[in-house]
């Protein structure tokens, strides 16, 4: 299902976060069920950890959805000089258009860094399909 998808990809100090997302099912009633998949990649010289995670959601009505929590799926895990973490999630929201953006928090050189994650609409305007914004 992922690979009929686009991806999009930012890069923050030689971080590369790639992201798909897939509407996953679609009920009568205006509930929109998405699916995301991110992977980080550590393309710098140096180990790194991921910390978390700060992103939202809003969609065409104006509702925001967010998540500023540590961890993903209660892993912190550490990053080698090219080795990458691959993240799915879902996203239950009640529109057929949204936005979802922000970062995730990574330690490296003993520092706190935000590391941008592309932004990427979630839309379903007459197809089952979603668009990246880059």
């Amino acid at each position: 299902m992922l690979e009929e998808q686009e991806f999009c990809v930012s890069q923050t100090d030689g971080i590369v976060v790639s992201a798909c997302p897939v509407l996953v099912d679609e009920k009568p009633a205006s509930h929109f069920l998405w699916g995301y998949y991110l992977c980080i990649e550590n393309n710098t010289d140096d180990k790194i950890q991921l910390l978390g995670k700060d992103w939202s959601i809003t969609d065409d009505k104006g509702n925001r959805y967010n998540d500023s929590s540590a961890g993903f799926k209660g892993e912190l895990p550490e990053l080698e000089p090219g080795e990458y973490f691959e993240f799915t999630s879902e996203a239950p929201l009640n529109s057929p258009n949204a936005v979802f953006y922000g970062c995730c928090k990574v330690l490296a050189h003993g520092q706190t860094k935000n590391i941008r994650i592309p932004t990427f609409s979630l839309s379903v305007p007459g197809g089952k399909t979603s668009h990246a914004i880059n």
